[in-house]
């Protein structure tokens, strides 16, 4: 049974679906994987009070999703992973502390201490996906949580936040490699 691939946003977000989001969306769904690619509920503070029972009461996300997290929406996919069981999850630019940002503070991820060994039982892969040059997160959050969960690990040369990408093939060919 092929994986369901669940995207989930970063904060700041009117709408799921920028330029490499809707390629990977019909990109996955010619390789024949069920997808789930939605606005989440309270896209711009991203507050897990909403957001973590979202994709377990209305996305139901369970042990044959894997979640892509981009940003905010990597944070959610840890924290998710922490007290659920799921397939895998691929972390694009996360974050594990507040970086003294106004909106992540107040979406409520950043105010209990990490469980990184549960977060890795609950899950088969996880991938861990950032840009060198990144402008929001230093490269020391990445290195952090690498050491923490041992994921895989694809650091992208000029990647930045993946804001200006219109298309994202280093993240479907691991796509392609881990679960096709």
């Amino acid at each position: 049974m092929k994986p369901r691939f669940v995207f989930v946003h970063g904060n700041s977000t009117s709408h799921w679906s920028n330029d490499w989001a809707i390629k990977l969306k019909a990109e996955l769904e010619k390789l024949g994987f069920e997808t789930f690619f939605e606005t989440m509920p309270d896209s711009v503070i991203a507050r897990s009070e909403y957001w973590l029972p979202f994709l377990k009461d209305h996305v139901h996300v369970g042990e044959n999703d894997v979640i892509i997290g981009w940003s905010t929406g990597a944070t959610a996919a840890m924290r998710y992973a922490e007290e659920n069981k799921i397939l895998g999850s691929i972390l694009i630019s996360p974050s594990y502390r507040d970086l003294d940002d106004e909106l992540e503070k107040l979406s409520g991820y950043f105010d209990r201490s990490w469980q990184w060994e549960r977060i890795k039982h609950n899950q088969e892969n996880i991938a861990l996906i950032w840009g060198d040059d990144d402008p929001y997160i230093p490269q020391a959050e990445f290195e952090f949580i690498a050491n923490k969960l041992s994921p895989t690990q694809i650091k992208i040369h000029k990647g930045k936040h993946f804001i200006e990408r219109q298309d994202f093939p280093e993240l479907l060919q691991y796509i392609k490699r881990s679960y096709a």
